[in-house]
C-alpha cells in the first residue's frame, strides 16, 4: 500500500495517508468551490495526523456533521471529516508530497444539493455524480 505524507504550507500540520489514490474530485458546494481544493477520500484507518493538532482550526456549517480543518498559521485546508461518510477523510491532494494528480481524471462531485438546508433539500445524499 503506498503511503504519502502531507502538510499545510507552513508545515505546522503534518499528516500521512496509506492509500492507493485512484480517484480525485472537485466538489461543487459553495465551500469547496471557493477553496478550490482537489480531493481524494481515505478511510480514517488510513489517515494519521503526525503533528499540528494544536495548529488546526475547525470550520463547521449547515448540519455541522462535516468537520473542515485549516491551519491556523498559514490558512491552508489540508483535510476534512466527511459529512456523507463520517468515518472517512477528504484529503487535499495538493498538500501531499510527491503526488502528481495530473494523470488522473478529475471527477465532479455533487455537493451543491447538500450544501444548504432548504425546505426542498433532500434528506439523504445520493452520492457523487459520475463524470
Amino acid at each position: 500500500m503506498p503511503a504519502y505524507e502531507g502538510s499545510c504550507h507552513c508545515g505546522a500540520v503534518q499528516f500521512r495517508i496509506a492509500a492507493e489514490i485512484t480517484d480525485v474530485y472537485r466538489c461543487d458546494c459553495s465551500l469547496c468551490r471557493m477553496k478550490g481544493a482537489l480531493m481524494t477520500t481515505v478511510h480514517e484507518d488510513a489517515f494519521t495526523l503526525l503533528s499540528g493538532a494544536d495548529s488546526l482550526s475547525e470550520y463547521n456549517w449547515n448540519t455541522g456533521i462535516a468537520r473542515h480543518f485549516f491551519c491556523s498559521k498559514c490558512g491552508i485546508y489540508p483535510f476534512h471529516r466527511k459529512r456523507a461518510m463520517p468515518d472517512h477523510y477528504g484529503v487535499n491532494v495538493h498538500c501531499l508530497t510527491g503526488f502528481d494528480a495530473s494523470a488522473l481524471a478529475v471527477r465532479q462531485a455533487e455537493g451543491r444539493g447538500m450544501s444548504v438546508r432548504a425546505k426542498a433539500a433532500r434528506d439523504l445524499w445520493t452520492g457523487p455524480r459520475e463524470a
